[in-house]
C-alpha cells in the first residue's frame, strides 16, 4: 500500500510512478522519474546494506511497518554466535571483507541498527528498539573485539559501486562508530543511562581515533578528499565543530573536480542527500541529482532504464538491471524538496522545512504518519513563496519559511511573526491544522 505522495505539475506518471514533478522551464525532471525506477520489487535475499542506503526512500513511499519488522528479526535471528550481523538474511554464506565470525562488511552490518532507529524515527513504537537492543548489543561487543586502537582497516567494501578509489580503513572505522553512536542513541531511548554515556564514550573515543589517523587539518579533508570520504565523516559527526566547515568546503571542492557529477557509491550517495540537506545546500544536491549525462539516474533514464541499475555504469550480463541501492534519491524528495521530517518518534512533533532549488517552481506532496497526513505544498510565483501545510491532530510542528523570497510573512492573509529566525529562515511553531504561509516582500 502507498502511504504517501509527491505530486508536482503536468508530464503523465510513469510506469510504478510514485508521483511526477515540473520544473519552471518546463522540461521533466528527469532525477524525479528516476525513483520511478526502483519500483516495488527488491532482491530475494535481505542485503542489509542495501537496506540501508534504500529503507527512507521505501518507509517514504510505502507503509512499511510490518514488512520492516519481520526484516529485523530476519536479520536479528541470523547474528552469529559471537554476535557479527551476516552480509544477507537468512545467511547463505556469503562473507565478504568479513571481521570474523562469518560476518559481513562494516557498512552491511550497520545496516541492522539504521534500520531499528529509521523504524523508531517514523513509527514511533519503541519497543522495535527495546526487542533488538539485547542483539545490538551483542553486535557492537563484538566488533569492539575485533577492533585494534578503536580502528578497523580491511573489514569493509568500503563505499561499494564507488567510482572513485575506495578509502577502506576510513568508511570501515566511521561504521564502526556508527555502531557505538546508535546504541547510545538506544540506550538512551530505553532509559539506560549509564550504558548510554558508556556508549556515547566508545563513539568519542572511536572518532578521535579516525581524526588523528585520517584527518588533514590544513586542507579539511579526510584521506583522498573523495566525494565519500567528505561525505562519510560529515554524516557521523567525525569532524571536531571547529573544523567543520572546511570539510564541508573540502566535499564542494570534490564535487566541483567531477563537474558536480557523482563519484559515490551507495553509502556516500546516500548520505549525501543528509548532509546537504543539514547545511541548507540543497541547490547543490539538485544540480547533483538532475545530471542527465554519466553518471547517475538521468544517465540511467537517456539509456533506457526501467528499473535501477546496480552499478553508475550499464552491464549487459554482470551487473543486476532492478536493484534499489542507488534508490536513496528517493528519500531526498520528502525530506528536502517537501521538508518533511519527524522532530520526535513517529512524527509527534514534525520540522516541516521545504528547501526549494534549483529552478523548481513547485511541489506538492504528503506523508502519512501513525497520527496522520502530514501535507506539504509549495508553489514560487512572481517572487513570491507559498506554503500550504498539512498538520495532523495531537502533534505539533515548527515550519520554516525561507526569507529569501521575502522576510515579512503572512499566514492567512495576516502578517505573523516567527518565533525566531535561523539560517535562512523564518521559524513559526503550531498546532494542528491547516495553514497558508507566503512571504510579503522585505
Amino acid at each position: 500500500m502507498r502511504t504517501s505522495s509527491l505530486v508536482a505539475t503536468s508530464p503523465a506518471p510513469t510506469r510504478c510512478s510514485t508521483g511526477w514533478m515540473k520544473i519552471s522551464n518546463g522540461r521533466s525532471l528527469a532525477m524525479f522519474s528516476a525513483f520511478n525506477l526502483i519500483a516495488p520489487r527488491a532482491k530475494k535475499l535481505a542485503y542489509p546494506g542495501d537496506i540501508f542506503c534504500s529503507a527512507g526512500a521505501f518507509i517514504h513511499h510505502y507503509q512499511m511497518p510490518l514488512f520492516y519488522t519481520k526484516t529485523v528479526r530476519d536479520i536479528a535471528d541470523a547474528q552469529r554466535a559471537q554476535g557479527g550481523i551476516t552480509e544477507t538474511a537468512p545467511y547463505v554464506g556469503i562473507k565478504d571483507a568479513s571481521p570474523g565470525d562469518d560476518s559481513g562488511p562494516l557498512g552491511f552490518q550497520a545496516g541492522f541498527p539504521y534500520l531499528v532507529k529509521k523504524m523508531y524515527a517514523h513509527y514511533g513504537d519503541r519497543r522495535i528498539v527495546e526487542e533488538n537492543y539485547p542483539a545490538l548489543q551483542k553486535q557492537l561487543k563484538f566488533l569492539s573485539s575485533r577492533a585494534r586502537n578503536h580502528l578497523f582497516e580491511t573489514e569493509d567494501l568500503g563505499d561499494h559501486e564507488s567510482l572513485d578509489e575506495r578509502a577502506i580503513p576510513l568508511t570501515a572505522s566511521v561504521f564502526y562508530a556508527l555502531h557505538a553512536s546508535m546504541l547510545a542513541e538506544f540506550a538512551a531511548i530505553l532509559g539506560k543511562e549509564a550504558e548510554a554515556a558508556e556508549y556515547a564514550a566508545l563513539f568519542e573515543n572511536i572518532r578521535r581515533a579516525i581524526v588523528d589517523r585520517f584527518y588533514q587539518s590544513a586542507t579539511g579533508t579526510f584521506e583522498k578528499g573523495t566525494q565519500t570520504a567528505q561525505i562519510i565523516a560529515l554524516w557521523a559527526g567525525i569532524p571536531e565543530k571547529a573544523e567543520e566547515e572546511k570539510s564541508v568546503t573540502a566535499l564542494v571542492k570534490a564535487f566541483e573536480r567531477k563537474d558536480w557529477h557523482l563519484s559515490t557509491g551507495i553509502f556516500g550517495t546516500k548520505m549525501m542527500f543528509d548532509v546537504l540537506r543539514e547545511r541548507d545546500l540543497n541547490d547543490m544536491a539538485y544540480r547533483i541529482a538532475d545530471q542527465r549525462t554519466f553518471p547517475g539516474w538521468g544517465h540511467m533514464i537517456e539509456n533506457g532504464a526501467t528499473t535501477l541499475w546496480e552499478t553508475w555504469r550499464y552491464s549487459d550480463n554482470t551487473y543486476s538491471q532492478n536493484h534499489p541501492m542507488f534508490g536513496s534519491v528517493g528519500d531526498w524528495f520528502y525530506l528536502s524538496l517537501l521538508g518533511i521530517n519527524p522532530a520526535a518518534p513517529g512524527y509527534r512533533k514534525i520540522t516541516l522545512k521545504p528547501q526549494p532549488a534549483g529552478d523548481l517552481n513547485f511541489a506538492k506532496g504528503d506523508v502519512l504518519s501513525p497520527y496522520g497526513k502530514i501535507g506539504s505544498h509549495w508553489t514560487i510565483s512572481n517572487g513570491v513563496f507559498t506554503l500550504r501545510a498539512e498538520i495532523p491532530v495531537n502533534t505539533t510542528a515548527e515550519i520554516h519559511i525561507p526569507t529569501r523570497f521575502g522576510t515579512v510573512v503572512k499566514e492567512s492573509g495576516k502578517p505573523v511573526q516567527p518565533q525566531r529566525t535561523e539560517q535562512g529562515s523564518a521559524v513559526f511553531a503550531v498546532g494542528s491544522g491547516s495553514y497558508v504561509f507566503e512571504t510579503a516582500g522585505r
